[in-house]
């Protein structure tokens, strides 16, 4: 009776091997890295951005936290969008290819990530001023990866 559960077993786990493993990934590109950005991560960060601090307006000092649930939520969303967006970077068609390489850019896409989900935490614990603070964070990794890959030709230059 082994021997044959074993030789059922064994011819099970050949038949698996006739194939050889598929090197295309089940994923289906839908935009480039500049339409990525405008579509995906600018907007969320905006949201993040524009969730905190002071505005100095003509009747006095305006908050920018949110004062409703539905506020919040908002921004918690877009915090979830920013810390995917971290991930969906890290898709073959997005990743960079030539000098300086991709090493940069997946600790850049990784600390996105990092600092949106630091982002949904200040969310649900409702700290604005963790938040801020947060926001600035993001802010700092986002121009550190647009100095090092969003170099365009002068050319390309306000043509979105």
């Amino acid at each position: 009776m082994v021997a044959r559960n074993g030789l059922a077993l064994a011819a099970f786990w050949l038949a698996g091997c006739g194939e050889p493993p598929t090197t295309e990934l089940p994923v289906q590109p839908v935009g480039d890295m500049r339409e990525t950005m405008a579509w995906v991560l600018d907007p969320a960060a905006d949201a993040i951005w524009g969730a905190t601090g002071y505005v100095m307006t003509a009747e006095g000092e305006e908050d920018l936290t949110p004062t409703t649930e539905e506020g919040w939520a908002a921004v918690r969303h877009a915090a979830a969008v920013v810390a995917e967006g971290g991930n969906l970077l890290l898709m073959p068609h997005l990743m960079p290819v030539g000098e300086p390489g991709p090493a940069p850019w997946i600790e850049f896409s990784h600390g996105m990530t990092r600092i949106a989900q630091q982002a949904i935490e200040a969310v649900d614990n409702r700290d604005s001023e963790a938040l801020f603070e947060i926001g600035g964070h993001l802010y700092n990794v986002c121009v550190a990866c647009h100095q090092v890959y969003a170099r365009m030709p002068a050319d390309d230059a306000g043509t979105d």
